[in-house]
């Protein structure tokens, strides 16, 4: 898989934004990315070595619209941990 199609989004959040003073970044990735395949996406991408990552399953959440329920679509992050003094120029503000 290209590296592009693995790292699809950045999560910004909150709790994400916290993490972020702990050389940690998170990141929307498809259902089918292991660890291997996001660390040396964020190799590719980004130049910096990780030192660990974290991948978490997100459960679809029930979602009412109108008089009926359905379900948001599952998906999985991961948190990136970067050594410490590297950092991931595209969250920085402008």
């Amino acid at each position: 898989m290209n590296p592009n199609d693995i790292i699809l989004r950045p999560i910004i959040s909150e709790k994400s934004t916290g993490l972020m003073e702990l050389n940690k970044y998170v990141f929307e990735v498809p259902m089918k990315a292991n660890k291997v395949m996001v660390k040396q996406a964020i190799k590719a991408l980004f130049g910096v070595q990780p030192e660990k990552i974290n991948i978490i399953r997100v459960r679809g959440k029930i979602r009412r619209i109108r008089y009926k329920y359905g379900y948001t679509s599952a998906w999985k992050k991961a948190v990136v941990t970067l050594k410490d003094g590297e950092k991931i120029d595209i969250f920085e503000a402008q």
